[in-house]
């Protein structure tokens, strides 16, 4: 029995050590690796965080950041940038491999750097501040949020003391360079043909506030996203996130206009959590969220009172006027497209409707079966009735009463039921 105990601690100890070591515990000279190639929404701000966080807990001499993205979300951008900037490691932004880029919001990431480097092939620059779809944002807020990214452009550049008049241009009249000639330009500290290379280079380097870099014996150890990341950057885009909770709004009234139906609540219920988990990394403005809420009450209250389509015009105002302001995106950029809104808006609407006539035909509808069905029926008359007999009615002989006498072959109509009785009158 002493040597069962000794061998099931002995096992624990070495699975707890082993547990230990798969989380990537670091050593003096070890790189936490974080590869972003992806546009820029929460979902990469979630991760870039949380790799971050995990390079600092293990004690790793450094963050590389391995770049490639086309850009993507300007609050997302911010949010990363200040990750960067408070990070108590040194942190190395890598534009690579070859063919990579580092776009809008990703100059903006790589100028936010303790060391920026590019591989060979690459290109940087482009941040120009569009809207959701690629579009120009257009009017006076254009000039507003282009004047508001040149500056931060400008600020982070003279931060990390890189060309701070190339980034406002960047920004401004969207240029873009090689790795070549960012290096010329003082954009990056320093080009390196793969990650052996950066680190020979970076080696011994001593970054401000933060010492000095010893990867003599280093060792790479790669963040890899865990599974809430993988779902919230596919979900983080507005447009999905706007796409989900429409049909989740759609499956649950489906669901109520039809108890029963099991499926449609099931799928609206799922894509409705997953909206509002994507939500609570974008700048959602609640008043949207409560009109589009108040548009599916009023299509309820639709199906239930005669308002000769009012509440459904109604509903369909509060609808659009809350697909608009769902996403509060003056500052921050973030708002569904056009492209994806109207459509998506025109469907759900006439889904809405659709479902209120139906339900609101089936309850002035005359009931078709049970007692209440004979009532208009037409019948002849089998027996006379005087003042009782049978007619024949809806494929079956019923027991008759008449206020009148009425002689076989009389055709009637049927006025009132009365249990197993039907009182009919003459045609």
């Amino acid at each position: 029995m002493k040597n069962f105990r000794s061998g099931i601690t002995f096992f624990v100890v070495s699975f707890l050590l082993l547990a230990l070591s798969a989380e990537g515990i670091a050593g003096q000279g070890d790189i936490c690796l974080i590869k972003i190639s992806a546009d820029i929404n929460p979902g990469v701000a979630d991760f870039l965080k949380r790799g971050m966080k995990h390079a600092a807990e293990n004690d790793f001499e450094c963050i590389i950041i391995q770049l490639d993205t086309p850009g993507g979300l300007s609050e997302s951008m911010r949010e990363m940038v200040m990750d960067i900037l408070a990070s108590k490691l040194p942190v190395v932004v890598y534009v690579a491999p070859g063919g990579a880029r580092a776009a809008s919001a990703g100059v903006i990431i790589t100028m936010a750097a303790d060391i920026a480097a590019m591989s060979p092939g690459t290109n940087i620059g482009a941040a120009h501040p569009v809207g959701i779809g690629g579009k120009d944002v257009g009017g006076p807020i254009s000039d507003k949020i282009t004047n508001d990214m040149a500056a931060y452009a400008r600020s982070i550049a003279s931060k990390r003391q890189r060309n701070a008049e190339w980034a406002e241009n960047a920004v401004r009249k969207s240029v873009s360079v090689t790795e070549t000639e960012a290096l010329k330009d003082n954009v990056i500290d320093l080009t390196a043909k793969d990650m052996d290379d950066l680190v020979k280079k970076i080696n011994g380097r001593s970054i401000q506030d933060k010492g000095v870099l010893n990867l003599s014996d280093y060792r790479i150890t790669e963040y890899m996203e865990p599974l809430r990341t993988k779902i919230l950057k596919t979900i983080g885009n507005p447009n999905i996130a706007y796409i989900l909770m429409m049909i989740g709004l759609a499956g649950l009234y489906f669901e109520l206009a039809h108890p029963g139906a099991v499926f449609p609540g099931v799928v609206g219920g799922m894509a409705l959590i997953l909206a509002f988990f994507s939500f609570q990394t974008l700048p959602v403005n609640y008043a949207g969220i409560l009109l589009i809420i108040l548009a599916v009450i009023f299509f309820i209250l639709e199906m239930k009172i005669t308002s000769y389509g009012l509440l459904s015009v109604a509903g369909i105002i509060s609808f659009l006027l809350g697909s608009l302001m769902l996403f509060d995106g003056s500052a921050t950029g973030v708002k569904v497209s056009l492209d994806v809104l109207l459509p998506t808006f025109i469907f759900i609407s006439l889904f809405f409707v659709a479902v209120s006539a139906l339900v609101f035909k089936s309850q002035i509808s005359k009931s078709r079966s049970g007692s209440e069905g004979l009532i208009g029926e037409t019948g002849i008359v089998k027996k006379d009735i005087m003042p009782e007999g049978k007619v024949f009615v809806h494929g079956e002989l019923w027991k008759a009463i008449s206020k009148n006498p009425l002689q076989a072959g009389t055709k009637v109509k049927v006025i009132r039921v009365e249990g197993l009785v039907v009182e009919v009158e003459q045609i």
